[in-house]
């Protein structure tokens, strides 16, 4: 699939997109690729019937499509992009906010499921786990600066994109948060 990554500023988008269970499901539909709600369901940990519904509210505005996949029995479904940003000026701002709220809940789940059941991954994967924290002097056009240089080091290996991952390539989950601490003041 070529890369899609649109900017969303309309609220019922994001109203739509602002629940972590939606989120997942569209970042397993984008790393794994078609699925049925039953198997999207079972990625995510939540029922088939809930998924279905997700689906649905997701295809009402473009996100997810139906799969032409499907051997007429399973209904697979797809999503018609490879990632997403929100506008969060305007109009969109408390959509925006909500949004990011859900992406960071459903990053803290995705976590603690990790945790919870590190054990069951090879210890090569278990020995390459970062978590680092960083507390950076930046002006707001460095963090811009910052930002668009890891994702330029990162959009190579986004799985919708990439045919040439190797055969032990596993999807893992990346994440990254930037902002200001509140109540640190400024520097002098």
């Amino acid at each position: 699939m070529p890369e899609r990554r649109p900017s969303f500023a309309d609220p019922a988008v994001l109203d739509a997109l602002a629940h972590p269970v939606r989120l997942d499901v569209l970042g397993y539909l984008m790393s794994a690729g078609p699925a049925t709600a039953s198997a999207c369901a079972r990625a995510v940990g939540d029922t088939p019937s809930n998924c279905s519904y997700h689906l649905r509210v997701l295809a009402a505005h473009g996100l997810v499509e139906p799969d032409d996949s499907g051997d007429g029995r399973s209904r697979p479904w797809r999503t018609t992009l490879t990632g997403f940003t929100v506008d969060n000026t305007g109009e969109g701002a408390a959509g925006a906010t909500a949004v990011l709220a859900a992406a960071i809940e459903l990053d803290h789940h995705l976590a603690r499921e990790y945790l919870r059941r590190r054990a069951e991954f090879p210890r090569h994967w278990r020995e390459l786990e970062p978590h680092a924290s960083y507390g950076l002097a930046l002006s707001p056009d460095e963090l811009a600066d910052v930002l668009q240089r890891i994702d330029a080091v990162v959009r190579p290996y986004l799985h919708p994109t990439r045919e040439d991952a190797p055969a032990d390539a596993e999807h893992v989950h990346l994440s990254l948060m930037a902002l200001p601490r509140p109540g640190f003041g400024r520097r002098t």
